[in-house]
């Protein structure tokens, strides 16, 4: 079996705002208990080569409650992946909201 070797990804820049700081975002999100429907959630990130921070579920009866925090995308990028979370099928209510920013982050990436 050949030796793989680990490819290094680089972060996507945002060309709708390249001079903008990174910010944290965190999404809350109320969806059907369905089996898909973390992976589909998950999967607006990976397409945009960002991996969340953090992600925690929560299953109540038929509803599961959603909380992502990602720290790698500009606000205008965030609420691109919020109108995508909310044409989610299963996604009944989404509330997603800044964190912060951070100057220093935009410095070190612009470097």
């Amino acid at each position: 079996m050949p030796h793989l070797e680990a490819v290094p990804t680089t972060t996507r820049a945002d060309v709708w705002a390249v001079n903008t700081a990174p910010c944290t975002v965190r999404y809350q999100i109320v969806a059907e208990a369905e089996a898909d429907v973390l992976c589909r959630a998950l999967n607006l990130f990976a397409l945009q080569q960002l991996i969340p921070q953090q992600v925690e579920v929560m299953r109540e009866d038929d509803v599961l409650r959603i909380d992502i925090v990602s720290d790698e995308q500009s606000w205008h990028r965030a609420q691109v992946i919020g109108e995508k979370l909310r044409n989610l099928v299963s996604v009944c209510e989404l509330v997603m909201y800044q964190v912060t920013c951070s100057p220093s982050r935009l410095q070190k990436r612009s470097q």
